[in-house]
């Protein structure tokens, strides 16, 4: 008996289990995943689990929804062949699954600090037994040393704050958030971090690390030393394409698929962290996108086509990220734009338009308290599906409704 499979049951791999149901597929769903959780949201991981009172996964759906749906759920083994030829998965218990069409939403792993002298307090936020691991170590009078100034690192500092831990990060680039945020925008956070306490080293590679297994001794490249009970590692992510690249799949920056998330197998459709895809309205640049939303967006898509649909991916990627009580919101791949114009909103918050040479609006980078950025951002994203190009005055003009701008 045959079906759709799924290898990867985190959020892009459990959302194609359910839209498959949700599209009227009736055939075999299996489900297969490393972690022996329900299917959950990860992004909570560094926040809510994090400093919450009683940590908790955020499941996409419960045993009774994926037995209501029979979506079977295989957990806690890994997919370790691929037999292309005959259509079967190799699994590590020895069994094997047969498919009709393969999904690998294998997602991505933590990239490794390549330095001798990690050990046992050195460790990396990946799944939510790692969280609970990390979140042991915080509290008052503990101190904690985050390598990577990115969005997990510095969600991870605000929430070790948060539980009163002291907190250090040590970002090797000049300053935080070097990859897709605007020095502006990235600028705010770093204030917002240092008002909380937060001590911030830029500019600081790592001499050497220390692990006794009682505390961490980090020696920067200047010459200081700091001193921590536990060291999170947060120096980004580094897709997981092992059982495709072994099956004979391209690899190119993660798994290479079509617009439509087709690998060059037919019958083989990757999504989410472990995939590359073009992009049309960046002129089909290949994009490798890290992201709550691509995930869900990509699930959906995936299952889709998977049942004979000639779907494109179209999305506008999208980020965001709360610290302190600020949202951070981008929509759109701001690295493409040449010019930028600002636009003030109510309390602080503003937007920054990126556009490219020609004019056209390309990204929208936003920050305010709460929600104050939400809708512009939102009405930004669907000018850049339009490929529209807004005058800049009037982007620049908070007299000027963006939703007005749409409609020209």
């Amino acid at each position: 008996m045959t079906g759709m499979l799924i290898i990867g049951a985190g959020e892009c791999g459990g959302r194609a289990a359910l839209a498959l149901r949700d599209l009227g597929y009736d055939g075999r769903v299996t489900l297969v995943g490393d972690e022996p959780h329900l299917p959950y949201e990860r992004p909570p991981l560094s926040k809510e689990a994090m400093s919450g009172e009683a940590p908790s996964i955020k499941a996409i759906a419960t045993d009774a929804v994926l037995a209501e749906r029979a979506i079977r759920h295989i957990h806690s083994v890994l997919a370790v062949a691929i037999d292309r030829a005959a259509h079967t998965v190799q699994l590590s218990g020895g069994s094997s699954l047969s498919y009709d069409k393969l999904l690998l939403a294998t997602g991505s792993v933590p990239r490794k600090l390549p330095m001798p002298g990690l050990g046992s307090r050195c460790v990396y936020l990946r799944t939510f037994n790692d969280a609970l691991a990390i979140r042991a170590h915080l509290g008052s009078e503990r101190r904690v040393a985050i390598i990577g100034g990115g969005f997990i690192g510095l969600e991870l500092a605000a929430s070790a704050r948060k539980l009163g831990a002291t907190v250090t990060v040590i970002e090797a680039q000049q300053r935080i958030l070097m990859r897709g945020v605007p020095a502006e925008i990235a600028g705010i956070i770093h204030k917002a971090h240092e008002a909380e306490g937060v001590a911030i080293r830029t500019g600081q590679g790592i001499a050497a690390i220390a692990d006794d297994g009682k505390e961490v001794a980090i020696a920067l490249a200047d010459g200081q030393k700091i001193v921590a009970d536990l060291a999170v590692i947060g120096i980004g992510a580094v897709p997981v394409t092992t059982l495709a690249a072994e099956a004979g799949l391209a690899i190119d920056n993660g798994i290479a698929v079509d617009e439509h998330l087709r690998t060059a197998d037919p019958d083989i459709f990757a999504a989410g962290d472990c995939c590359s895809f073009p992009l049309a309205i960046y002129g089909g640049r290949r994009v490798r996108l890290e992201a709550w939303r691509n995930a869900q967006e990509q699930g959906a898509l995936a299952a889709r086509n998977m049942l004979g649909g000639n779907e494109a991916h179209a999305a506008v990627p999208w980020f965001w990220s709360d610290q302190y009580g600020l949202t951070l919101q981008i929509a759109g791949l701001s690295d493409e734009g040449k010019n930028v114009v600002r636009r003030d909103l109510d309390d602080g918050a503003f937007i920054l338009f990126h556009l490219a040479g020609d004019g056209r609006l390309v990204a929208a980078s936003g920050i305010g308290p709460g929600n104050a950025v939400a809708r512009d951002i939102r009405l930004a994203e669907m000018l850049i599906a339009k490929r529209a190009s807004p005058a800049p005055e009037a982007l620049g003009s908070q007299a000027v409704k963006l939703k007005s701008l749409l409609a020209a």
